[in-house]
């Protein structure tokens, strides 16, 4: 099954959520009605802003613990890298 890992955060320089799923269709939307998840609800972090595809959803939780472990620095240059704008990457559904 394949799987997503992604981050969202609350603006350019905000507060980051890393994540993973199996859709990110399913998953951005309830982050963005703030089911998704309490601490993303509580800190507004809604705009996708990176993201990668996994095969395996193993693979891509295994990478989200990594991430996690990552200093912040780290995650914003991972972001930066690909969108430097931090621009909403989430276009709808047909994820």
């Amino acid at each position: 099954m394949t799987g997503y890992v992604y981050m969202t955060a609350s603006k350019k320089g905000g507060t980051i959520y890393i994540g993973v799923t199996n859709s990110l269709g399913r998953r951005l939307p309830e982050h963005k009605s703030g089911t998704g998840s309490a601490f993303a609800s509580r800190y507004g972090v809604q705009r996708l802003v990176w993201y990668e595809e996994h095969f395996d959803i193993r693979d891509a939780i295994q990478r989200e613990a990594s991430l996690k472990r990552w200093p912040r620095q780290w995650k914003i240059d991972l972001i930066e890298k690909t969108n430097p704008e931090w621009f909403e990457l989430f276009r709808g559904t047909g994820w």
